[in-house]
């Protein structure tokens, strides 16, 4: 099997550049999973890579060797430290896998709960929250304009595979597409709002979240039929917004579980 040596070659900076250039990923739909756990999960919600990425030290490993078998793909055999220069990570694991990004969003009509992500720059903190939608059963999420990719090296890594059991939109008029999600929608602010635990969430629900600064914008807020608040210690100002949005996500999967109902 022919092994990538040269950082030069056409493939090896075509790879680095869906790593690094948002730009490059919007155009082609495509990017790139780094590591064992990202590339499990992919293949667990019955993805298939297009191109498999392994070095010639991550082929000796058990657990990349058993997902090279899974993947049905014959993988691109990597010197380590060509890898080294395709990928984000100080440590790579030595297998990574190229993917297309999905291009069908939501079915608002037909969600029960979605997220809708306004401004947010942090694409950790994107990631972090489609990490807690996947975990307390929302299957929707969309990002507005101005939000972080989403299927960035760092938004990938915080989500830890959330991506594949959610429909995500991004790049989305917010303003346009909320009219679409046919529930009422909810926000949270700092205060006066609706303590969270005494909202009825066991319906449907669509979740504004907005900037790490700002929060959610005024004319966007407007359109909330609950602003929710979350019970904190005397003192303390706010939340990250990741943080939040876990916190009122489980809090409508625990009264969903409570009164049995489903997400």
């Amino acid at each position: 099997m022919t092994v990538l040596r040269s950082r030069d070659n056409a493939r090896v900076r075509r790879w680095a550049r869906l790593v690094r250039d948002a730009r490059t990923r919007r155009t082609e739909r495509r990017t790139l999973l780094e590591g064992v756990h990202l590339v499990s999960a992919y293949l667990e919600h019955g993805g298939r890579p297009i191109a498999l990425l392994v070095t010639e030290t991550g082929l000796q490993q058990p657990e990349v060797a058993a997902l090279v078998g899974r993947a049905g793909t014959a993988p691109v055999l990597f010197a380590d430290g060509v890898f080294r220069a395709v990928v984000e990570v100080d440590s790579p694991t030595g297998l990574a896998a190229e993917i297309e990004i999905p291009g069908s969003g939501p079915d608002l009509a037909a969600a029960q709960c979605c997220v809708f992500l306004e401004g947010l720059q942090d694409a950790g903190n994107v990631g972090a929250i489609l990490r807690s939608a996947a975990a307390f059963g929302v299957n929707a999420a969309v990002l507005g304009r101005g939000c972080a990719d989403p299927w960035s090296p760092k938004a990938l890594r915080a989500a830890q595979g959330g991506h594949f059991a959610l429909a995500i939109a991004d790049g989305a008029d917010l303003a346009s597409t909320l009219e679409r999600f046919a529930g009422p929608l909810a926000c949270t602010v700092p205060r006066g709002g609706t303590a969270l635990q005494d909202l009825d969430l066991r319906g449907r629900v669509g979740w504004i979240f907005g900037s790490e600064g700002q929060g959610v914008s005024p004319e966007l807020a407007a359109r909330a039929a609950f602003r929710a608040t979350i019970p904190m210690s005397a003192g303390a100002e706010s939340l990250n917004v990741a943080a939040a949005a876990a916190v009122c996500l489980y809090e409508r999967s625990r009264q969903l579980n409570t009164s049995g109902g489903k997400c």
